[in-house]
């Protein structure tokens, strides 16, 4: 009997995925099990394997075809079997991709020998529909210029001679002709005696920025002057989680500064002690984060609308920025792993979410959540929750300030943290008392070894 191979839900907020790449070519004999195509999900490139023996008949999608779930996109089949019922019912690929949402989202149709046998993991609700403002008259390009402007620059080479006075070399008519054409001396190379500027050189900067410009304009006439580039599975997803957290979450954001001179000695200390003993700042904040969770559970909780789940168990997931946007592999069980598990753990998944090669039970499950962009000179920024969860925190570079200490002005290492609260769940001095904890911990981070 016939087996249909069908896009399947191969992550738990996957609404549709794009076929990569096809590993089967028709005719090819397959077995359960095997691999048939990389198909791309919201979230990693997952492989697409076979639900039952034959030969694989009819590849009925395209690579790159973005296919709603429960998309037939081929058949697998004896040699001799008759599969037309099956390919004269199907509705293409690129078809179904364009179809209406509620369309794409139906359940297909169970069958023994289907290849979407098994029940997909309930799917996120979509934000609602939005009534789509008519379209504003599109403003007329203005014209274009005949000639390009000049530089603003001087179109100059490197590595200019100058005198030991730091006056740079160059003839009286160099000099003439670089002064009525708004040149720079500075940067021009000279090819007269001893590096000396003279007529040739200042000839050859303006066909030379003359060329650059040319070279300009016929590139900028040949892509025009936009680039339109299509949405990825991922970025999608990413927009609507953000407008299903932005609207609806009721947020208020606490801001701290903490001390972190401690951690950063402590890290010197260990590196000391040998790569194996490497942790990063992100290490550190994590673990002292599952440790606060653990003394106020009021905050590791997710809303689910008609209650509150406070969890047992704490698993924290890290944001970790991809190509395509970002990703939030998870840490479980974070209280109860070593500083040095974290580390190896988190650069473990941090490497595996660039490659997209995540498993959706290493990115699901997160009871809350820590983004940092402090390795990018980010001194303070807000993050948006990730429903149900409760609260996100958002960790801002470390830096050197001078602070008062015991009246006395010192230098010191400080870290500024901002928690986004969903108030639906916690209220504001819960979310104070469980910062002041996080403080107690990265200020003291002797207490996150021991």
């Amino acid at each position: 009997m016939a087996t249909k191979v069908t896009m399947e839900a191969l992550s738990p907020t996957m609404e549709e995925g794009r076929l990569v790449k096809w590993t089967k070519n028709e005719g090819d004999q397959v077995k359960a099990g095997d691999v048939l195509a990389e198909v791309e999900t919201d979230k990693a490139i997952m492989d697409l394997v076979a639900r039952g023996d034959g030969v694989l008949r009819k590849r009925l999608a395209n690579e790159g075809d973005a296919s709603p779930i429960g998309t037939l996109l081929g058949v697998i089949a004896a040699p001799d079997e008759n599969i037309d019922a099956i390919i004269g019912g199907a509705v293409p690929a690129t078809a179904a991709a364009s179809a209406k949402p509620a369309q794409a989202n139906a359940t297909p149709q169970s069958s023994d020998q289907s290849q979407s046998e098994a029940p997909a993991p309930p799917q996120q609700k979509a934000a609602g529909p939005v009534a789509a403002a008519p379209p504003a008259p599109r403003p007329a390009s203005p014209p274009r210029p005949t000639a390009p402007p000049p530089p603003k620059g001087n179109g100059a080479r490197p590595g200019a001679t100058a005198t030991p006075g730091g006056r740079q070399r160059s003839s009286p008519l160099a000099r003439r002709l670089a002064n009525d054409k708004g040149i720079q001396l500075g940067g021009i190379q000279g090819s007269g005696p001893g590096g000396r500027i003279v007529k040739r050189d200042i000839e050859n900067v303006k066909a030379t920025s003359g060329a650059a410009r040319s070279a300009a304009a016929e590139r900028l006439a040949a892509e025009g002057d936009f680039k339109d580039v299509p949405l990825t599975l991922i970025r999608k997803t990413i927009a609507r989680r953000l407008a299903e957290s932005n609207g609806p979450v009721p947020t208020f954001f606490l801001t701290a500064e903490f001390d972190a001179t401690r951690a950063a000695e402590l890290r010197a200390q260990l590196l000391e002690m040998g790569d194996e003993y490497k942790v990063s700042f992100n290490d550190i904040v994590i673990k002292a984060v599952a440790l606060a969770l653990a003394e106020h559970p009021e905050v590791n909780a997710h809303w689910l609308n008609d209650k509150i789940r406070h969890f047992n168990r704490i698993h924290v997931a890290m944001a970790v920025a991809v190509e395509d946007g970002l990703i939030t592999p998870v840490l479980f069980d974070a209280d109860r792993m070593t500083l040095w598990e974290i580390s190896a753990k988190a650069r473990e998944l941090a490497a595996k979410a660039r490659e997209r090669k995540l498993l959706p039970e290493e990115y699901t499950g997160s009871t809350f959540s820590v983004s940092n962009l402090g390795m990018f000179g980010i001194d303070q920024f807000t993050a948006i929750i990730n429903p149900p969860e409760a609260g996100i925190l958002a960790i801002g570079g470390v830096e050197e300030k001078p602070v008062v200490i015991n009246g006395a002005l010192e230098v010191r290492q400080r870290m500024r943290v901002t928690m986004s609260c969903d108030h639906r769940v916690i209220d504001g001095a819960t979310g104070a008392k469980f910062l002041q904890t996080v403080r107690r911990y990265i200020e003291n981070p002797l207490s996150l070894i021991i």
